[in-house]
């Protein structure tokens, strides 16, 4: 019934390309290097630690059996997982895959169901929520290695924060959510990084109009909740 995902990519740009993928899926799991067909840059590889050697005779994502895999899982009842969800699903629009079934983001639903973290990144969540106590023995389980920012490790991750948000909320709520706009109740970067919006919105809103104004590629929920504050609501 799930799909966990986890991509690594050349950039964040509109013209970047997966270059790994990390998928576990009825009990299985699945990792594969793949050739985006255009160069992985250094600030790429500085995170994922995949290199333009490690790919240059991998397969295309066309051709590769991650796609086949991602096809036979992509029916209406499956539901796909991933943190950060929207980004995968538009790398996996480039490639011609639409998603089907439904969809469970689990940095928004964390977003949303604890919304007064300092941070919601994947590996700030690893040991906010205390993942770390099980992981070795979950890791093992699963036969995957921990390490972080391999996409299959990442996924493996990925799963267990899900796994904590089902304490929270059933997975029609979850999936409700990721459809939904987040309330963020804290700025993620700038000057007032960490610090309360209603706070700043009161305090100096002109720079946060600035971010609104300035920023068009803003995350969707950064907007809607720094709107929100700045209407005072």
């Amino acid at each position: 019934m799930l799909l966990i995902l986890d991509l690594e990519t050349t950039g964040l740009e509109p013209s970047d390309r997966i270059c790994a993928i990390g998928m576990i899926g009825s009990g299985e799991v699945h990792f594969e290097l793949i050739n985006p067909g255009k160069k992985i840059p250094p600030s790429a590889s500085a995170i994922h630690h995949i290199t333009n050697e490690m790919v240059k005779d991998a397969p295309i994502f066309a051709q590769s059996l991650s796609a086949q895999k991602i096809e036979l899982f992509n029916t209406p009842e499956r539901i796909l997982v991933s943190h950060n969800a929207p980004f995968e699903l538009a790398m996996l629009q480039k490639e011609g895959i639409t998603w089907k079934g439904s969809v469970i983001d689990t940095l928004k639903c964390t977003q949303s169901l604890m919304d007064d973290l300092e941070g919601y990144a994947l590996q700030f969540l690893r040991y906010e929520l205390r993942l770390y106590r099980e992981e070795k023995r979950v890791f093992e389980e699963m036969g995957v290695e921990i390490i972080p920012h391999h996409p299959l490790s990442d996924a493996l991750h990925t799963q267990m924060v899900l796994e904590y948000l089902l304490e929270l909320a059933d997975v029609e709520r979850l999936i409700e959510i990721s459809q939904s706009h987040v309330l963020l109740t804290r700025l993620p970067f700038g000057k007032y990084a960490k610090k309360r919006i209603e706070e700043i919105a009161l305090k100096d809103p002109r720079y946060l109009k600035w971010m609104v104004e300035s920023l068009m590629d803003m995350d969707e929920d950064l907007r809607y909740s720094i709107d929100y504050y700045l209407r005072g609501k």
